[in-house]
Order: C-alpha cells, then sequence, then structure tokens
C-alpha cells in the first residue's frame, strides 16, 4: 500500500520571510491563526515577527478558559529585543498554551509553523473576524512586501 500524496501548502515568500498560505494573518500583530478540525483555531507568531524579536527567554500563558477580545493579550513573551503581550488576533476563549514552547521557547525560532506554535483559542465569532485577517496569496504578497520594506527602512531587520 502506497501512502497518499500530501497536498502542497501554497506559500508566500518575500526576501527570505516565510508564510504558508494555509492560514489567516493578523496583519497589526504577525500573528497566525489556523483553524483545527476540533473547532479551535491554532495561534503562532510569523517569520518576520520571530526575526525582529531576537532570541526567545520565555513565555506565560493566562489560565485556561480566560475570555478575550481581538486585540487583547493571551499571555506575554520575553526574548532579547522584546518583552510584552501576545495579543489575540480573534475574540475568543484561551483553551490552552504550547507546553512545549514554554519548555523551550527555542522552538518558535525554530519551527514557527509547525511545533513552535503558541495557543489554542476557541473562537467567539471566526466568521465575523476572519474579514479582519488576510489569507488570499495576493494580499499576503503584497502585505509582506510592505512590511518587510518598512521594518528594513525603520532598521528592525538587516539588509
Amino acid at each position: 500500500m502506497t501512502a497518499e500524496p500530501q497536498p502542497q501548502v501554497e506559500s508566500v515568500t518575500v526576501e527570505g520571510f516565510t508564510l504558508p498560505a494555509d492560514r489567516l494573518y493578523d496583519p497589526v500583530t504577525h500573528v497566525w491563526a489556523l483553524p483545527m478540525p476540533d473547532g479551535t483555531v491554532r495561534l503562532g507568531l510569523d517569520a518576520l515577527s520571530v526575526e525582529t524579536t531576537g532570541t526567545l527567554a520565555g513565555l506565560d500563558f493566562l489560565p485556561e478558559g480566560t475570555p478575550l477580545q481581538r486585540g487583547t493579550a493571551y499571555g506575554t513573551i520575553e526574548a532579547a529585543k522584546f518583552v510584552g503581550p501576545l495579543a489575540c488576533p480573534l475574540s475568543a476563549t484561551f483553551v490552552r498554551g504550547n507546553a512545549a514552547v514554554l519548555a523551550d521557547p527555542g522552538l518558535i525560532e525554530r519551527d514557527p509553523y509547525g511545533e513552535g506554535w503558541l495557543a489554542d483559542v476557541a473562537p467567539a465569532d471566526l466568521d465575523g473576524e476572519r474579514v479582519l485577517l488576510l489569507s488570499e496569496p495576493g494580499e499576503l504578497l503584497t502585505w509582506l512586501t510592505g512590511e518587510v520594506a518598512d521594518y528594513r527602512e525603520r532598521g528592525l531587520i538587516a539588509e
């Protein structure tokens, strides 16, 4: 018996920063959101955010069951260049943080779209808030191109 071929995930890449096109992106916070089969939404940081945050030192999450509004923090992140909130891109209830990244924050840097995910949330209105997030490859390319140029201009990433 041969294994079924796995579908290729389309992605968008600008100057080495890649965004898999199988998820949604918050253009304000650089957080990705991936709807999961169980109805939750998995959250993580995109590659540009990971690059500009610096070496990660630690994370902390709110208690499970905490209600969140779009833009409110579900935890904090501490890194070499940044200490601050992890903002939720959706109104939701916090379900769980990724225990693996609590034990090894470097997972976020090594595998931001896989094992380095941050948290799962139960969305309150994913369909209603989906319009606030980017998902189409064309809009992702336009947004990422602008963000990389802006980050370079501000000196947040090297030439």
